[in-house]
């Protein structure tokens, strides 16, 4: 028996997040929240709905990625959802800024925004969204059920305890 490294997976709860999206940012406190409450007993993963009245949440998506390749990912996120207006603005070069805020290597991201390369896995994550009935952002997926935050995030977060709660007694019972 193990003690420093449990046999159990952590919980997973998918984002399905823009980061040109407003009702994203206010999101961001229930993600802490989450965060702060179950550490690595839940695994948050960011997935791409970039919706197409925001001009720049696909690039933003793309950037996303790139931060995540170079181990900076969710500051990268919250910094970019922290400051919506300035990218409503500026666009890519905005992107770029926050990259070199981070200590990020300005010049692969660049790179990075240009050649797409993470381009499919932003389609990807928009089409399986699609598929599953994401119509908005955010919206929370956890054990095949979802839930959206974009007409309203009241209860959500008490709605994922719930369910974190719930899946991780089942872990602990198993």
């Amino acid at each position: 028996m193990s003690d420093s490294s449990p046999d159990r997976a952590a919980v997973v709860l998918d984002f399905w997040c823009e980061l040109q999206c407003p009702d994203c940012r206010s999101a961001l406190d229930d993600l802490r929240a989450l965060r702060a409450r179950y550490g690595d007993r839940l695994e948050l993963r960011l997935r791409h709905f970039p919706l197409e009245k925001h001009k720049h949440a696909f690039a933003a998506a793309q950037a996303a990625e790139e931060a995540l390749e170079q181990g900076q990912g969710w500051p990268y996120i919250e910094a970019v959802l922290g400051r919506v207006e300035e990218l409503d603005r500026q666009g890519e070069p905005f992107l770029m800024e926050v990259a070199r805020e981070l200590g990020l290597d300005a010049e692969e991201f660049d790179t990075a925004l240009i050649d797409g390369r993470h381009i499919l896995i932003v389609d990807a994550d928009q089409a399986e969204g699609k598929a599953i009935g994401v119509t908005g952002t955010p919206t929370y997926v956890i054990d095949g059920e979802r839930l959206d935050g974009g007409k309203s995030q009241e209860g959500l977060r008490e709605r994922v305890e719930e369910i974190v709660d719930r899946l991780l007694a089942e872990q602990a019972g198993a």
